[in-house]
């Protein structure tokens, strides 16, 4: 049988990393990842198991060379300015980076004419924005109220995939993955930041002081590792046109994920809140219905949160 041959978008990330080692593991694809900078590919744990090119997703030309090159199978686009809250330092930046580099990927993919081939389009549960009450859990149908830069670029994102099936009939599925969370996550997001700082103080390199932005804010919580299962799935089974969610469908405050990482550590520590962890507009709660994707494939989150939480403090534990 011949193996299908993988495209992933910012495989040295933490989700392409997380996806490129578990397609690796399958042992039925050839795999070809893209990175930026050599610092990402230092870091990956796949940088022997797979072929990466490096590339620049802005440049029109490298990416439809690239594609005609490789006339990947299924194309699973990950790349992407992914942080909501430095957004709103450079609204701009995230915009380019993230629709512009989308907008050459497809349009290489129709201009080698790859019909066949498949594209995840990976948008965000940051899209729903604003949730009213009364819309919870939110389904695929709530309408999109984006409170950030970045949600604003995701709904772009999004929304491309659609034109281009539409209007030229690519194989675009999209998806809305709630929060994932796991080991190797940047300290630009919340669990990891509250970990980092735990493990720092827990080696006295940080006073036994936390800072923390908004406690109160809920979000919809999933292992990284659970949700790449699912954008495997999706690329195989997902209909073209069609748009997914993924989430565990619980939410959490920032407060709850707070006191299980301190309850895990021996340290009497202080929780301080700081101004500058703010968000200029931060969405009280988000509860994903994943009711679509599970019927479509029988997906379900496998790791307990607590479990999550665990790993990723011991991660910290042992890089800081």
């Amino acid at each position: 049988m011949t193996m299908k041959k993988i495209l992933i978008t910012g495989a040295s990330g933490f989700t392409g990393g997380y996806l490129s080692e578990y397609l690796h593991s399958q042992n039925k694809f050839e795999i070809i990842g893209t990175y930026r900078s050599e610092r990402s590919l230092l870091n990956s744990p796949v940088k022997e198991k797979i072929q990466f090119k490096k590339i620049d997703l802005i440049d029109p030309q490298s990416v439809f060379n690239l594609m005609r090159e490789i006339k990947p199978d299924y194309i699973f686009h990950l790349a992407a300015a992914s942080s909501p809250s430095e957004s709103f330092k450079d609204p701009l930046k995230t915009f380019q980076t993230n629709v512009n580099a989308e907008i050459n990927i497809l349009q290489a993919m129709q201009k080698n004419n790859l019909l066949r081939s498949k594209i995840l389009i990976i948008s965000s549960c940051e899209v729903y924005g604003y949730v009213k009450p009364d819309d919870l859990p939110v389904n695929e149908m709530t309408q999109l109220r984006p409170s950030t830069p970045y949600a604003v670029s995701k709904v772009t994102q999004d929304y491309l995939g659609l034109q281009y099936y539409l209007a030229y009939k690519l194989q675009c599925i999209r998806a809305r993955p709630f929060n994932h969370i796991g080991p190797r996550q940047s300290s630009r997001f919340v669990v990891a930041d509250f970990s980092r700082q735990i493990a720092q103080i827990e080696k006295g390199k940080k006073e036994p002081v936390i800072h923390v932005g908004n406690l109160e804010a809920k979000r919809d919580f999933t292992d990284v590792r659970d949700i790449v299962k699912a954008y495997l799935l999706l690329i195989e089974n997902g209909i073209p046109g069609e748009v997914y969610n993924i989430g565990s469908g619980i939410s959490h405050s920032a407060k709850e994920i707070l006191d299980i990482l301190l309850e895990r550590s021996s340290c009497k520590i202080t929780i301080k809140i700081n101004p500058d962890k703010m968000r200029p507009s931060d969405m009280p709660d988000i509860i994903c219905d994943n009711k679509k994707l599970i019927d479509l494939t029988g997906w379900k989150p496998e790791i307990p949160l607590k479990q999550t939480l665990a790993d990723t403090l011991d991660y910290w534990r042992n890089i800081v």
